[in-house]
């Protein structure tokens, strides 16, 4: 769906409007294509005084073919900013993010990537380096409102021994595929799984791999299983019967598989285990991304709208994924994904049944990552923010205009945008991100 106030933003007559009466101007935004350099431009690199990541950053980032300077020259222009701020021990350390960023952020080129290392706080060694670590997370918040230009900020905590894993990440968070990620925070080892498998070809990470994707045959769903076969993936799209013609007009042109089931469904799990198990003799990535919305204030709510959206969210994803762990289908090494929402994370007038389903597959991430850590399985969610898909249509003009304005971006963001998130969690080198909600949402003014 296009953004009309965006194109008209842009135009002579509209920058003059927006500028003087100070009106939301949102940037075009940079979004990766096959063929273009993952990052294009240099990335400027520091660190605090005593941080631990030194030349494995710099090597990290070279081997993913990102350049990179350590030392800023005055009237060059970065498309990166990376501090390791790993050695910041009390508050009173906290001064040297201002020492590396206030005399650079003004040389960050138009859609730049801003990103702050540090360690898990819980894992820290003293109460006053934990408070300085959590601490960072204010500053990453903040920054990333005040970037600007389509450019983000992120942060990534780092758990003892996930700093080989650092390399997937970083080239998510340095590209233009986290376009639409801003003012989150990742945290890489807090299950203790660390070990990052090899990637053969960095254009087909995925190559080998089988990818269930669930509401696969429209939407979100498409863009993420499309997402995956161009990483090299084989897809196994799974939607309703009543999607079954959309479902096998996407999966014949992937050159994939189809399972088509009402997930509620008793033998619902059993059904999809049977069908990998004889195709594809079991799956490495599971992307839970069915959902519906049945909207009413609770006063009005019908009691089979609440259930149906909560068991379609959270319900079926929790007993598929367990029947599949019960028959060792899961590759070890494999991915579950959960797809939640700011509504889950924030709340929405209308939408107690959808905020309450997708607060639910945080908790099942919660839950799952520190159980499914010892089969080597690592398990994180999305959560989308207004993403410009055909159900926005049906928004009223006003709601639907606050949505794409509410956020650092002051646009919506593209189904591309999650399936890029997607792809990252999938990414056989993100082994050590497990337990994550990753917020897609342009940094939206909704919830944390």
């Amino acid at each position: 769906m296009s953004d009309r106030y965006q194109s008209l933003a842009h135009n002579p007559i509209g920058k003059f409007l927006v500028k003087n009466l100070g009106l939301p101007n949102p940037p075009y935004l940079e979004r990766w294509e096959e063929g273009a350099p993952l990052v294009n431009g240099t990335v400027l690199i520091g660190a605090a005084k005593g941080s631990v990541l030194g030349k494995k950053l710099a090597d990290t980032l070279k081997a993913s073919r990102i350049v990179t300077a350590a030392k800023n020259v005055e009237g060059d222009k970065y498309k990166g900013l990376v501090f390791d701020a790993t050695g910041i021990g009390n508050a009173a350390d906290l001064v040297a993010i201002t020492k590396f960023f206030t005399p650079v952020l003004r040389s960050l080129r138009v859609c730049g990537r801003v990103v702050v290392i540090g360690t898990l706080p819980e894992a820290t060694t003293t109460d006053g380096s934990s408070i300085a670590q959590r601490a960072l997370e204010g500053f990453v918040r903040s920054l990333a409102k005040e970037v600007g230009r389509g450019s983000s900020a992120n942060l990534v905590y780092v758990g003892k021994g996930a700093e080989e894993s650092l390399g997937s990440t970083l080239e998510f968070l340095l590209s233009p595929k986290s376009a639409y990620v801003s003012g989150q925070v990742v945290r890489l080892g807090a299950t203790h799984l660390v070990a990052a498998d090899k990637v053969t070809d960095p254009a087909k990470p995925l190559a080998g791999k089988v990818a269930l994707v669930t509401g696969a045959s429209r939407g979100l769903g498409a863009a993420m299983a499309r997402t995956l076969h161009r990483d090299g993936a084989t897809i196994v799209g799974l939607d309703v019967p009543q999607l079954g013609a959309d479902l096998t007009k996407l999966t014949e042109e992937l050159g994939g598989g189809s399972i088509t089931v009402d997930i509620t469904g008793k033998d619902a799990p059993q059904r999809i285990a049977k069908y990998l198990k004889d195709n594809y003799q079991g799956v490495d990535i599971v992307v839970h991304n069915a959902g519906i919305t049945r909207d009413k204030r609770l006063m009005n709510m019908k009691r089979e709208n609440w259930s149906l959206v909560v068991d379609i969210s959270v319900g079926a994803p929790q007993r598929i994924t367990a029947e599949l762990l019960k028959q060792g289908l899961i590759h070890k090494g494999g991915r579950v994904i959960g797809v939640s929402s700011i509504a889950g994370i924030a709340g929405n007038n209308g939408q107690t049944n959808y905020g309450t389903a997708k607060a639910g597959v945080i908790g099942f991430v919660n839950d799952l990552s520190k159980r499914a850590a010892a089969d080597g399985i690592s398990v994180n969610a999305v959560a989308p923010g207004f993403i410009e898909t055909d159900m926005v249509k049906t928004i009223p003009l006003g709601i639907r205009e606050a949505g794409r304005r509410m956020n650092s971006m002051s646009q919506g963001g593209l189904p591309i945008d999650v399936a890029e998130a997607i792809a990252w969690y999938a990414n056989p080198g993100s082994s050590a991100v497990s337990g994550n909600t990753v917020r897609v949402c342009g940094q939206s003014l909704l919830g944390a």
